[in-house]
């Protein structure tokens, strides 16, 4: 692919995602009676995967630090 073609359609892309999202909280989209509210889908996807991604760097440094003491002993 062209990389002026890449680029151009990644920030087509990436716009028109900021633009449903915002789009999406600011009224009232519902289907079927459920909330398609995008942005706060991304939110709350967002704090899991900082959540999950704290709890496996907390588990590797206590991995480390017990390699760390057998070696040491």
């Amino acid at each position: 692919m062209n990389k002026w073609f890449e680029l151009i359609l990644g920030l087509i892309i990436l716009v028109a995602t900021i633009l449903i999202s915002w789009l999406s909280s600011a009224y009232s989209w519902t289907l079927f009676g459920k909330d398609l509210n995008f942005l706060h889908a991304a939110w709350v996807f967002f704090k899991g995967a900082l959540f999950w991604f704290l709890i496996f760097v907390a588990l590797i440094l206590i991995i480390l630090g017990i390699t760390e003491i057998k070696e040491g002993s």
